[in-house]
């Protein structure tokens, strides 16, 4: 019969592999996914952090893109990679939130179990904006246009199921306004048809329309988050609304089940990198901020992003099926 005392020298036995390779983590490069197109503002986050990444753990990180899907593809690559520490993901919230509730048979999965949340480090607020002589001067006027003259307001946004697609449902679901979402493929299309008069206004990541808000030609009615440039621009909460619209956040993970050591000290360095001053200068005229937020701060965030989602749009996709 074996002694407690034994069975005990032989669990550690058996763990000593696993701790050892924590202490000595990284001894090889890692693989930090996106789920981002090559070359637009959020990748060039996730590069400018993957840098400082290699810097802090001292080895190679390498950004690998994997669009498709809403984020879902490169989001499920890593839930099947290996949980040694070795692969990072940097997502945006779409896959982990709103692909989960509109097409749930191809994102399948739960971020809150399927992966291990890190850290949320980075915002791009939506902003909802109208051309400089539209005759809407803030987002009351827009709301009672729309309400005395439903499907009169056309908003364009991003695509459909986007974060602009889905604020104005929110919009409408909040005031009693009856704005139509008008879904383009891309920014730049519906940026053009406002300019053009075409559209009454449009929901976007505050990138995508900054330097038309800069020159005076678009004018800013909400935004979902406070920006450091536009002070002055309200969310909806602070009009007294119940609730904000959506913004774009991203946030970094790993496989479900990666030794504790390993997640804490990657971790310790995502602090390190969100914090980093000379990042933060370089992201803001993109409109990205960086944001630190803890693992649990992240997961809170999902679930209650993925219950407003659902609670506004579950039984219309599910309508649509």
């Amino acid at each position: 019969m074996i002694k407690r005392r034994e069975l005990l020298g032989f669990v550690s036995l058996l763990a000593a592999p696993l701790l050892a390779h924590a202490d000595d983590y990284p001894s090889m490069p890692i693989n930090l996914v996106t789920p981002l197109a090559a070359g637009d503002a959020a990748d060039r986050a996730a590069r400018l952090m993957g840098q400082e990444l290699s810097r802090l753990l001292k080895t190679v990180v390498t950004v690998s893109n994997r669009p498709g899907a809403g984020g879902s593809l490169g989001t499920q690559s890593v839930i099947r990679a290996p949980n040694d520490g070795y692969t990072l993901l940097y997502a945006q919230n779409s896959p982990l939130t709103i692909r989960r509730v509109l097409e749930p048979e191809a994102a399948n999965y739960d971020p809150l179990k399927d992966l291990v949340p890190l850290a949320l480090t980075t915002r791009s607020p939506s902003v909802l904006v109208v051309h400089k002589d539209a005759p809407f001067k803030n987002l009351k006027d827009m709301v009672e246009h729309a309400t005395k003259n439903p499907n009169s307001v056309r908003v364009g946004n991003a695509g459909p199921g986007s974060v602009g697609d889905i604020s104005v449902q929110q919009i409408n679901a909040a005031t009693g306004a009856k704005m139509t979402s008008v879904n383009y493929k891309g920014a730049a299309p519906a940026v053009t048809d406002l300019l053009g008069g075409h559209i009454e206004g449009v929901i976007l990541a505050l990138g995508a329309v900054s330097t038309h808000m800069q020159s005076g030609n678009l004018r800013a009615l909400a935004i979902s988050s406070r920006f450091p440039e536009f002070p002055t621009v309200p969310t909806l909460r602070q009009l007294g609304y119940k609730a904000d619209i959506l913004g774009v956040w991203f946030a970094f993970f790993m496989p479900a089940g990666v030794p504790k050591a390993v997640v804490d000290k990657v971790t310790a360095a995502l602090e390190e990198v969100t914090r980093n001053a000379s990042i933060s200068a370089q992201l803001l005229p993109a409109g990205i901020v960086q944001e630190w937020g803890s693992s649990r701060a992240l997961s809170d965030e999902i679930s209650n992003e993925f219950r407003a989602v659902s609670e506004l749009l579950g039984p219309a996709a599910k309508a649509t099926k």
